[in-house]
């Protein structure tokens, strides 16, 4: 079952949709990049060519396997 959470990024509001599982590993990889949420997503935003929650997975299946 998907989540949505909102966030205001780079002055627009937006609601992003992920499984628990991956918004407990966003909590995570926002808590080891000692930043804020809104600031994660940003930097991600900025640099993504494909959907945000996309985007959001795969940066977070990229962290977790190349531990």
């Amino acid at each position: 079952m998907l989540t949505k959470r909102s966030f205001t990024i780079q002055g627009h509001r937006t609601s992003i949709a992920l499984e628990p599982q991956f918004w407990a590993a966003f909590d995570a990889a926002v808590a080891e990049d000692a930043t804020t949420p809104t600031a994660w997503i940003t930097r991600l935003d900025e640099a993504r060519t494909t959907p945000l929650a996309s985007a959001i997975r795969v940066e977070l299946l990229r962290r977790a396997t190349a531990r």
